[in-house]
């Protein structure tokens, strides 16, 4: 099983593509890629904090479940990919079975010694663990 409870159902400022945007609106992977490519550079994407232990995952904000990132066979995938994800949290696929659209409440991140964050925290802690070093 690839999901972590986080408790209770989690409140957060943050969605994809955007937090101004509607939480509940599907998104795909376009979506994903453009905020992939925001957060580029800041710690806030799986090739720039795997290093230090983050593993990309999708929190549900609805349900408070975290969904690590998986491929469509279910093994561990090294970055944000939907394929992976269960069926309750897939809006549709296409005719191979891939996830084209998520609901709106799942929220891209990363997961760490069992907590759940979001890529501004990701980053955050990317920065902090990079000073600490210094």
């Amino acid at each position: 099983m690839n999901a972590v409870s986080t408790g209770k159902p989690q409140t957060l400022n943050c969605c994809c593509p955007s937090a101004a945007e509607d939480v509940q609106r599907p998104w795909g992977s376009a979506d994903l890629c453009a905020q992939s490519d925001s957060y580029r550079g800041t710690g806030g994407c799986s090739d720039e904090n795997q290093s230090i232990g983050f593993r990309p995952a999708f929190l549900d904000a609805e349900t408070g479940i975290v969904h690590c990132s998986c491929f469509l066979d279910g093994n561990p995938a090294p970055v944000h990919l939907l394929d992976g994800l269960p069926d309750d949290v897939v809006v549709s696929r296409d005719e191979s079975g891939r996830a084209t659209l998520v609901k709106g409440s799942l929220v891209p991140g990363f997961v760490r010694l069992g907590k759940f964050y979001t890529r501004e925290q990701a980053a955050a802690a990317v920065h902090e663990t990079i000073s600490d070093a210094a």
